[in-house]
């Protein structure tokens, strides 16, 4: 059974500053919590217990989130704030976390592999934090039985409009028995729309086999001057000796990349729209709005 999961968040959220200037872009709120403790509440739902988060320098308040705060939860006890208090404690009792640095930003395949000493010879599933999947899509869930059942490394992919693949590493794939999954024959980081062998991109959710580290320790900087994760899955699929077949799950489920600040924003409105607790107030307030500010839309 697969309970490792790995989160590389190291990045520096340029596309966010000056707001990321001082505050790691995982902990940017969304609604009411940060958007890395989705991520971390997805892999949790999908019965990860054992979380390493891949971090680099001034992410030091990934670690406090979730740590336990006795300050604050004294003082809400003290209260009688039961609701609060139990929401302040939810994020450190999701899993088991690990930290470690990354040191030089090398790319996500680097990223990857400062993990091995940490997960060893166990499948294991990666989880980008900018990809946010809503709760109600269990995503993971599907693509950790297929690597079960299957063996080998699974991504997720989700079909875009052909014009925007040279955003996304983007896959060749063949049909199987199950509507959703695909059989990857290649892989290509960011291609030329006319270069692209599909419009399957790959968006930040793997099941991994554990093989992933030994090809990663001899793949060479790829784009951008990075070692990309892609290349290394790349020859697992052309070469199924070296570690099993690459399969794909075909999302068509709600995603939201909270690293670009339009979406980060429609993540906050639909996830808001959704809760018991706001949605009917804020789906009303957002309804005179569009009404009465923006007539014409």
């Amino acid at each position: 059974m697969i309970k490792k999961a790995v989160i590389p968040a190291a990045g520096l959220g340029t596309r966010f500053l000056p707001a990321t200037k001082a505050t790691p872009k995982e902990m940017l709120p969304v609604v009411d919590k940060p958007a890395i403790q989705y991520v971390v509440e997805e892999a949790a739902a999908a019965g990860l217990s054992d979380v390493l988060m891949v971090t680099g320098r001034n992410k030091r308040p990934l670690e406090d989130h979730f740590d336990r705060n006795y300050e604050l939860e004294s003082a809400l006890s003290r209260k009688g704030d039961t609701e609060r208090l139990l929401r302040v404690q939810e994020s450190s009792e999701l899993a088991t976390m690990h930290y470690v640095r990354q040191g030089d930003p090398k790319g996500l395949g680097h990223a990857v592999l400062c993990a091995e000493p940490h997960v060893g010879d166990e499948a294991f599933a990666v989880l980008l934090g900018d990809d946010l999947i809503d709760p109600r899509d269990p995503l993971l869930a599907r693509m950790v039985e297929i690597q079960e059942r299957e063996g080998g490394s699974v991504v997720a992919l989700m079909e875009v409009d052909p014009g925007q693949v040279h955003l996304y590493g983007c896959a060749a794939a063949e049909a199987t028995a199950d509507a959703d999954v695909v059989r990857i024959t290649g892989l290509v980081e960011k291609p030329e729309p006319a270069d692209a062998p599909s419009n399957l991109a790959v968006i930040g959710r793997y099941v991994l086999d554990p093989s992933v580290f030994r090809v990663l320790n001899r793949t060479e900087p790829g784009r951008g001057g990075e070692i990309q994760l892609t290349d290394a899955l790349q020859e697992l699929a052309a070469d199924e000796e070296l570690g099993g077949p690459v399969h794909g799950v075909v999302f068509k489920g709600r995603r939201y990349d909270t690293g670009d600040r339009g979406d980060y924003l429609r993540a906050i409105v639909g996830l808001a729209c959704e809760r018991e607790d706001l949605g009917p107030g804020f789906r009303a307030w957002l309804r005179r709005f569009v009404a009465e500010e923006m007539p014409g839309a």
